[in-house]
């Protein structure tokens, strides 16, 4: 369904998952709240994906984001999906807060969903109440943008509302809103859905429209099912390199939060490393480190061996060469995944030339990191601001890195080696320092700085947040009059934990 009008209440909605059977989903409008209120409007995304932000601003969009009304065209519905939650399988979970509006096509002519969540209870709510206070609400809304601006895929936030209304947790809290922008909100645990259910024609279909709507390409090859599988192992294996090349842990890195599209979803119990730990877990949740930072790349493996599970009906009608051609797909993520880590970190070394070694010099400068509880973000930033050659013209900047170590000898070590490979690379400092500074990022949404913009909203001061979102917004630029927002917590600021959003 398409609509187009120039009533900016009316979306340029061109809806195709609800054109799909309706076991796909539930069809079931927003529940209305009592007395919402704009936060914040992303209005550049707004713009690109054909909206009017000073409407969205207005009352009239205010009702739109909470739920309140819907608009023309939109075709509300929870998706239906399975999930292996920390392995264990749960055959129906859904959309339990979640409810899908739309889809419209942004100005690079993608299509995109527009989804709010918090929205109210759907019939895959559970014990649930489908709504959502106001930390998760900001927090997804920080970390997803900065993920955005750090060119990591990403859903978006479109905008966030408060709701005028207590959420029940374990006290009264403020509730709140998000509208949500992805490429698609199809999982891993969608196609699990169908699968368990023994449902191949819903498969195909599942599958069909998967390759029409992101890898049309797939199409055309021989086995377009089993291409689908290499696109979206290929884009697993990118998009974890670039979560480990920025220090970001997921916290709950289940089948339902694995989209195939490519994007990051659900920032709840996720976090950036402030000091480097391969074993670091936030997640109040994942209680024997499932999701810790180190076991990223094999978690992501096992998740699609899990979606190659459920495409074997559609790759061979004789199961065992559906499993040797899904088998070497899956098999190939290890190595995809380390020519991407490896390509990731001699970017952040400022490496322009693939040379042997170049994975071990990484390694070496992480293993010294982790046992010098060096800041991850800080190490690589202040790396860009070295001399290649010590000269003793840059003391300062050789300080400000060695500073981040307990032992200061053991990175001034690890720099002699990485000079001497800088000296056969054909770029010049300048090139490779401004290179670096747009690598390596000079802010991310550390925990500490999150927890104190939810501290003030639950006071009703959202001011915190916004500048705390305009900053994360240019993660490359050094911004003096932040230079603060760049340095670590002190030990009273430290935040051990994350939480689910329910």
């Amino acid at each position: 369904m398409k609509t187009t009008s120039n009533d900016p209440a009316c979306f340029p909605f061109e809806n195709s998952y609800a054109s799909l059977p309706e076991r796909f989903y539930v069809r079931v409008h927003p529940t209305p709240v009592p007395n919402p209120a704009l936060i914040r409007i992303n209005r550049g995304l707004a713009e690109h994906l054909g909206l009017d932000p000073d409407y969205l601003a207005s009352p009239g969009g205010v009702e739109i984001i909470s739920g309140n009304r819907v608009p023309p065209g939109a075709e509300p519905l929870a998706m239906a999906y399975a999930g292996q939650q920390f392995g264990r399988l749960v055959p129906r979970l859904g959309d339990g807060r979640a409810l899908l509006l739309g889809e419209v096509i942004d100005a690079c002519g993608r299509r995109r969903d527009i989804q709010l969540k918090g929205s109210g209870r759907t019939p895959f709510s559970r014990s649930g109440d489908g709504r959502a206070w106001i930390g998760p609400v900001l927090r997804e809304y920080l970390v997803s943008e900065a993920m955005a601006a750090l060119n990591i895929p990403t859903t978006r936030a479109l905008a966030a509302i408060s709701t005028g209304e207590l959420i029940l947790r374990d006290r009264g809290l403020p509730g709140a809103i998000i509208a949500r922008v992805a490429a698609s909100h199809i999982r891993v645990g969608t196609f699990q859905y169908f699968a368990l259910r023994k449902d191949v024609q819903a498969l195909k279909i599942l599958a069909d429209h998967v390759i029409d709507r992101h890898f049309p390409d797939a199409r055309e090859a021989t086995n377009p099912y089993l291409c689908l599988l290499e696109y979206v192992v290929a884009k697993q294996a990118a998009l974890i390199a670039k979560w480990m090349a920025v220090g970001f842990i997921h916290g709950v890195m289940n089948t339902d939060n694995v989209l195939v599209s490519g994007e990051t979803i659900d920032y709840g119990p996720c976090a950036f490393m402030d000091g480097y730990d391969p074993a670091a877990v936030y997640s109040s949740i994942d209680l024997r480190g499932r999701y810790a930072y180190q076991n990223q790349p094999s978690i992501a493996r096992w998740n699609l061996a899990s979606f190659a599970t459920t495409l074997l009906p559609l790759l061979d009608s004789d199961i065992d060469r559906a499993v040797e051609a899904a088998e070497s797909v899956v098999n190939a993520f290890g190595r995809q995944f380390n020519l991407a880590w490896s390509a990731e970190f001699r970017a952040k070394m400022g490496l322009a030339e693939e040379k042997d070694g170049d994975a071990e010099l990484a390694q070496d400068l992480l293993e010294r990191m982790a046992a010098n509880h060096a800041d991850f973000t800080l190490t690589f930033r202040r790396l860009g601001n070295l001399s290649g050659t010590e000269d003793g013209t840059h003391p300062k900047a050789d300080s400000a890195v060695a500073g981040l170590f307990d032992d200061a000898a053991s990175i001034r070590e690890w720099l002699g080696k990485w000079r001497a490979r800088l000296a056969s690379e054909k770029q010049g400092d300048l090139a490779r320092q401004s290179a670096m500074r747009a690598t390596n990022p000079a802010y991310i949404p550390r925990n500490h700085r999150i927890e104190q913009v939810i501290s003030a909203a639950l006071a009703g001061d959202f001011g915190p947040f916004g500048k705390l979102a305009d900053i994360l917004s240019k993660p490359f630029d050094e911004q003096p009059e932040n230079a603060g927002y760049q340095l670590p917590p002190g030990p009273e600021e430290v935040v051990h934990t994350t939480f689910c959003g329910t």
